[in-house]
């Protein structure tokens, strides 16, 4: 099983308009709501990618293997708090999310996207998240020893994203160390300090953008050396995604580099996370080798690419 991690719940308002004019007053019927956030986008396309497996549906993306055979059960967990906790509850429920949280005492953050439909450009407006009430960490970290005590069946751990303000610096990186003292892999898409203070316990594979990356260890030069230097020193795989661009991964012994085919995207929303979630899922019944790490990206290059192709975030095929 899988356990998704996401410190920072949203609810995604997102809006499609054949043209948008700034100034003035835009309409469209074009528009989706949504539970989101990484941790929200990943656990769903989890979740998408067993019916995948189970029904046997068609790649879109016939130029991609898809390397996914039978993928485990997935669980997000988070904090919840304020009106809008039913609302997203409701949400999960309606795609089939399987949800364990910890009361927050603060509301869910609205983010948008504004998708202009006359330039192909993808927006995003993101709110700010509310500052978590006082006991939410010991709630959240309770609650998570408590899920990978009680099941045996976990595997895989996989945190992604920002957290909501009121959170320790220590959050994080306590979760990964229990985790790996249990003998769980752990897939980070964080960055900043929490994937800094996580590298110490050896997570199996980090996977921040390359913005991210360079912005997290001040990277000016030499991008390449630094990234094998990082993964032998900490055991760990490195995955530096680009949006469209190359990906740049790498192991203690080499640096690969993988081409994104060409792909006609409608909202590039949750395409990271999209990625993320085929990488965890190639790899659920796999030793990591160099073959089914390669095997892994590709998987994730798979899921990204058709991610794009919904207006909806964080799907890699449409359930209507």
């Amino acid at each position: 099983m899988f356990l998704s991690i996401c410190l920072n719940p949203t609810i995604q308002k997102t809006l499609r308009f054949p043209s948008l004019e700034l100034g003035e007053v835009n309409r469209t019927a074009a528009h989706h709501l949504d539970a989101s956030g990484k941790g929200v986008n990943v656990i769903r396309v989890l979740t998408q990618l067993k019916k995948e497996a189970a029904q046997s549906i068609p790649a879109a993306t016939q130029s991609i293997p898809n390397t996914t055979q039978s993928i485990p059960n997935a669980t997000h967990l988070t904090h919840l708090g304020g009106v809008m906790r039913p609302l997203f509850l409701s949400l999960c429920e309606q795609d089939g999310l399987a949800i364990e949280w910890a009361e927050s005492d603060s509301e869910i953050r609205f983010c948008y996207t504004v998708i202009n439909e006359s330039d192909s450009s993808v927006t995003e407006l993101v709110e700010e998240s509310q500052p978590i009430a006082a006991g939410t960490e010991e709630r959240l970290l309770d609650k998570f020893n408590e899920i990978i005590l009680r099941h045996d069946t976990y595997k895989t751990i996989i945190i992604s994203g920002t957290k909501a303000a009121g959170y320790s610096d220590a959050v994080i990186p306590t979760m990964v160390q229990k985790a790996k003292e249990k003998g769980l892999r752990i897939i980070l898409d964080i960055k900043g300090k929490d994937l800094i203070e996580s590298l110490k316990y050896e997570p199996d594979v980090i996977k921040p953008n390359l913005e991210e990356f360079k912005q997290t260890f001040e990277i000016n030069s030499d991008l390449h050396g630094f990234v094998l230097e990082l993964a032998r020193k900490h055991k760990c795989r490195i995955i530096l995604t680009n949006g469209s661009q190359e990906i740049i991964a790498a192991d203690s012994n080499e640096i690969f580099k993988f081409e994104i085919p060409p792909t006609k995207a409608l909202n590039t929303t949750g395409c990271g996370d999209a990625f993320t979630a085929g990488l965890a899922a190639a790899l659920s019944n796999a030793e990591i080798n160099k073959e089914s790490f390669n095997a892994a990206i590709y998987e994730g290059i798979r899921c990204g690419a058709l991610n794009a192709a919904f207006i909806k975030p964080g799907v890699i095929f449409s359930d209507k």
